[in-house]
């Protein structure tokens, strides 16, 4: 494990600062793992609420190897450089004030016991956060615009790089499964995805009844498993939809393209494994544009597009829907401190 704090007090440069290169920005997992060290037994007190967040924010400062500043700007997040917040969280109620749930964002709650020691630290994702959301106002963030119409295409021919090096020809999926993480064995190509999806254009379905479009997209996504070689279906529900290949699944009828909570062409982590770190702008994204038959009983796939999300906004133009300024109430569950934040 890099000493990123030690790394990070040599360059002299305040929380405010842009990293000058990526090998500055915490990995999640060490980013749990510093904080967790550091609090651990840490007194809080029972002072005053900001007093309190104020003496959280200059800890963490020094955990990661920042200068205490003389004052906290109100910069969202607190944390620019490292694209983090910090919260004292006593409760399981979770507030975010004038401020929208960033997707992206790391969130570090720091959990004190009743006389002010901490006892957990959780760092986790804003994305990750709105399943918390009892509201629903989180779900569709982004949203996209269908520019091409009726003729497949591989808008992207190559992977991003880090992809492009690990990825292989003839993967080996003997007992794995789409949820699985990826790996240098495991991954296809995108021009290999491609072949490999094209046939289903052309291709008809036929719905069950309680027709809508989250069972049409649940239909090819189970497709999209069987023609990249999976033995079994599996969806966990998270994103890219098929995450052993990077790969995320949209069936359209419609011309707006709703992207959840992630933008496809950020340059920031969604998930980490052993061998690599993978960035948003380097999932794939198999759009299929899609046409109701008859009383919309069944469907037919007219058409493939697959691009990397570096490229997605080239050809899919983002516009960006509602923007939340208020406070945002996110109930935790009961065990959500109890989980060890190098597996959560």
């Amino acid at each position: 494990m890099k000493d990123y704090p030690t790394r990070i007090a040599k360059l002299g440069i305040s929380i405010y600062d842009e990293l000058p290169d990526h090998e500055y920005f915490i990995p999640d997992l060490e980013l749990a793992h510093i904080l967790e060290q550091h609090f651990l037994g840490f007194e809080l007190g029972t002072l005053p609420a900001r007093t309190r967040s104020k003496l959280a924010k200059e800890e963490v400062c020094q955990a990661l190897g920042y200068p205490v500043p003389k004052s906290f700007k109100k910069t969202q997040p607190r944390f620019p450089g490292q694209d983090l917040d910090v919260y004292v969280q006593s409760s399981n109620n979770l507030q975010i004030w004038n401020e929208e749930l960033s997707p992206e964002r790391r969130y570090a709650l720091i959990r004190p016991d009743a006389n002010g020691v901490v006892t957990r630290v959780r760092v986790i994702r804003g994305v990750d956060l709105a399943q918390f959301d009892t509201t629903g106002t989180f779900t569709s963030k982004y949203q996209a615009r269908m520019t091409h119409k009726g003729i497949s295409c591989l808008l992207s021919e190559e992977d991003a790089q880090g992809i492009a090096e690990l990825s292989s020809l003839e993967p080996d999926l003997t007992g794995v499964e789409p949820v699985d993480l990826p790996s240098a064995s495991t991954l296809y190509p995108i021009s290999e995805i491609y072949r490999r999806l094209l046939p289903i254009v052309g291709t008809e379905y036929t719905i069950p009844s309680g027709y809508s479009d989250r069972i049409r997209g649940e239909v090819i996504h189970k497709v999209v498993c069987r023609q990249l070689g999976y033995q079994s279906f599996a969806d966990d529900g998270t994103f890219p939809d098929v995450k052993n290949q990077l790969l995320e699944v949209k069936a359209q009828t419609s011309p707006t393209i709703d992207l959840g909570l992630h933008s496809p062409s950020t340059n920031v982590a969604i998930l980490e494994t052993e061998q690599m770190t993978v960035h948003a702008d380097e999932v794939r994204y198999a759009i299929f544009e899609c046409e109701t038959i008859g009383a919309s009983t069944s469907f037919r796939v007219n058409a493939l597009y697959l691009v990397t999300g570096g490229d997605f906004e080239s050809h899919f133009p983002l516009f960006k829907g509602m923007v939340q300024n208020k406070k945002i109430q996110l109930p935790l569950p009961r065990d959500f401190f109890d989980l060890n934040p190098k597996q959560a």
